[in-house]
């Protein structure tokens, strides 16, 4: 992978925590900092999406999550949630992009549920509790939803075709990310316009184009198949 700087920070794509879990150890031992890598690419992502469309995500803090798993792992979730008997390179589950906040859904409450005491009694509530009451907390994130990605899977692909392999896997977490954010290659405007994202990401990597030559999009097992799941939980 060439040295080329990926591009620039962007303050939206800050607030957002990439979450990192390693469930397969084979994947440190093929990249010492995986861990950094996958962080340049989520946020690399983020920041190209967000750039593109900068009202993608509401104002406050975000997060989502990616997992280093393996085949045995994606090949559950794949057939659990996709009806697909085989593992594949990346699922993503996307939360937010489905319509799910991770509200709980209680909307109804308004402030003339509560009544004051007619007579001004505070049912001895001392001087400054309500203060304290009413203070509001921290921004409860936005979930993004969780990546899934497959070791073996991605290891075979990227000797099958050639490619170094934190380079296939760097272009395998920028379409995971951009799956949560609501992109989409099942129509053929939608997929020219994710992959032109795609490589621009990669390109700020110094990642050539994964599409000249006619490539597919990396979790397009079959004509028309999305890649991305309806989030359950």
């Amino acid at each position: 992978m060439s040295n080329a700087s990926p591009p620039p920070p962007d303050a939206s794509a800050d607030r957002v925590e990439i979450l990192i879990s390693i469930e397969e150890p084979r994947w440190e031992d093929r990249i010492s900092d995986i861990e950094g890598l996958c962080q340049r690419a989520a946020h690399a992502a983020l920041v190209a999406a967000l750039t593109a469309e900068p009202g993608l995500l509401p104002e406050g803090p975000a997060e989502m999550s990616l997992v280093l798993a393996d085949d045995d792992t994606v090949h559950e979730l794949n057939r659990t949630y996709r009806g697909k008997d085989k593992p594949t390179n990346v699922l993503s589950f996307a939360l937010h992009a489905d319509g799910d906040d991770g509200s709980d859904g209680d909307d109804d409450f308004a402030d003339d549920d509560y009544e004051d005491d007619p007579d001004g009694d505070d049912d001895g509530q001392e001087e400054g509790e309500d203060d304290d009451f009413l203070s509001p907390g921290p921004a409860v994130p936005v979930l993004l939803g969780d990546v899934i990605l497959a070791f073996e899977t991605v290891e075979r692909e990227a000797r099958e075709q050639n490619k170094a392999f934190a380079d296939h896997l760097t272009h395998l977490v920028t379409h995971g990310v951009l799956h949560l954010l609501g992109y989409d290659h099942i129509e053929d405007g939608e997929a020219e316009q994710m992959e032109r994202l795609e490589t621009q990401i990669l390109s700020g990597f110094g990642i050539a184009d994964p599409y000249a030559g006619g490539g597919h999009a990396p979790d397009d097992d079959d004509p028309g198949d999305a890649g991305t799941t309806q989030a359950t939980h």
